[in-house]
Parts: C-alpha cells; sequence; structure tokens
C-alpha cells in the first residue's frame, strides 16, 4: 500500500475559467514541509486527518475548509497521519467571480473559510465530503459548491491582459511599462490589480519571475546564467529573492531536487 498519494484533475466546462485545477493528496504519515509562492488563491478541504502551520516555532492548527491568499514568502506545514486533502486551484483572476471579499485582503493569510462564504453551506460541503469513498465524488461535491458560488460578474479584461503580459514576460517587466502598454496610470491599475490578483503587480511578476527560475533548476546552466535569463541586477539580488521565497539559496535548494 503507497503511503503518499498526490492526483490532479481538472475542472468541468463552466468552471474552466476560473479554476486550473484540483488536487487530492493524502499521505498515512506525518510530514512537514514548504509551500512556497504561487499566482493564485488556494481552498483546502480536509476531509480527513488535520494540517498545522508552523511559524517561528510556534504552530496553528487550521480549520478544516481553508483558503490560502497569495504569500510573499514560503509557507510551512505539518500534516498529521492519514490525512486526506483536496486543495482547489484560483485561475490568477478567478477568485473574484466566487466572493465579494476583495482577494487582497487574503494576502499572506491561512483562514477559514466560512469567513469567506456562507458557515452552513460550507459545513454542509465538509459532511459530504465526509462520507464519500472516491475522488470522483469527491471532485462532484466541490464542484457543485464552486458552481453554487459562482457569481455572473464580467471580468476585467485590463487586469487578464495585464497578467498575460506578466507571464510573457517570465515576470520581468517593469510596471511602467505595464501602465503604458494598457494605457492606465499607476493608482488605479495598481488598485483594481490587487482587487483581483491580491497582491500588487510588481509583487506578483516577482512571483512569476521566482517560478521561473525555480522551473529552470534542474538544468545545468550557471548561477550567472540564470540571472541574465531571468532579468536581475546581480547575482546578490538574485539570491536575495530566492532566499525570501524558499529560506535557502539557489545552489543549495538544487541539491535536494
Amino acid at each position: 500500500m503507497t503511503t503518499v498519494k498526490f492526483e490532479t484533475y481538472y475542472p468541468t466546462e463552466r468552471l474552466k475559467p476560473y479554476i486550473k485545477q484540483y488536487i487530492v493528496s493524502e499521505s498515512m504519515l506525518e510530514n512537514q514541509y514548504k509551500v512556497f509562492p504561487s499566482t493564485g488563491l488556494v481552498i483546502g478541504f480536509q476531509y480527513k486527518g488535520s494540517l498545522t502551520s508552523i511559524t517561528n516555532e510556534s504552530s496553528t492548527n487550521l480549520h478544516a475548509a481553508g483558503i490560502t491568499g497569495i504569500t510573499d514568502g514560503y509557507k510551512t506545514f505539518r500534516n498529521s497521519v492519514n490525512i486526506g486533502t483536496i486543495l482547489v486551484y484560483f485561475t490568477e483572476t478567478g477568485f473574484t467571480s466566487f466572493a465579494t471579499l476583495p482577494s487582497y485582503e487574503l494576502f499572506n493569510l491561512s483562514i477559514s473559510l466560512e469567513e469567506v462564504f456562507d458557515k452552513y453551506c460550507i459545513r454542509d460541503v465538509e459532511e459530504k465530503l465526509s462520507f464519500t469513498n472516491t475522488d470522483g465524488q469527491r471532485i462532484k461535491i466541490i464542484e457543485h459548491f464552486l458552481i453554487s458560488q459562482l457569481r455572473e460578474i464580467e471580468s476585467d479584461r485590463l487586469i487578464v491582459e495585464a497578467v498575460k503580459l506578466i507571464y510573457q514576460s517570465k515576470g520581468a517587466i517593469r510596471i511602467k511599462e505595464l501602465n503604458e502598454k494598457l494605457f492606465i496610470s499607476q493608482s488605479p491599475f495598481e488598485k483594481r490589480f490587487r482587487k483581483i490578483a491580491g497582491t500588487s503587480p510588481k509583487k506578483f511578476a516577482s512571483i512569476v519571475r521566482f517560478n521561473t527560475v525555480l522551473n529552470s533548476l534542474g538544468n545545468n546552466k550557471s548561477l550567472t546564467e540564470r540571472c541574465y535569463e531571468n532579468n536581475f541586477f546581480d547575482q546578490a539580488h538574485f539570491i536575495k529573492d530566492f532566499k525570501q521565497y524558499t529560506s535557502d539559496t539557489p545552489e543549495n535548494f538544487k541539491r535536494f531536487l
């Protein structure tokens, strides 16, 4: 019998504009691990076991149904034995179609879903999940919940385009250049971006750039080459940013890949 399970599932057509994927994760062993910054909010449902957040030697037991916003650094978690979790990964602009809460209010937070959605609705989902035995059944329950919360609102095309441009540049585009390309001044752009994407455009671009670097660590390129490719001013800035997101240097991190 395997001690760890990690399966990826994709949303139905109705939810594809808002949800990237679902991950069903199970582990029979207690484990402590890091989660690095990503560009979308994440919902988690523990249908068995429990999860703890670790911060500076202190620990906080998390709710069985929770949501984590965009972060500007890594987070450390510890799971109990025999844990089962469904993770819902939103697209970069997807969360705003489900909740009236501005995404930036969740920045660097992991809170109960009951603070975002109706608590009785969340408890109903938790109860249904506790009686299911297959991933397919669990995904159906989650998708039914998501569709019930989906608001028929028009997406902010300017912010969608901004996200696209940031990805095309691998996070290296300057915010001034973004403003010029989108024909919008900095202050209103910043407010709209934070409300929908959950952080500032500068921080978002930095996370995109970090993940680009992270995905390139498997190759044999030197630190200097990686700095050049990802438009870092020098190695010191490159290492500083990488340590902020992982607590480790690129070279030490690479050894554990």
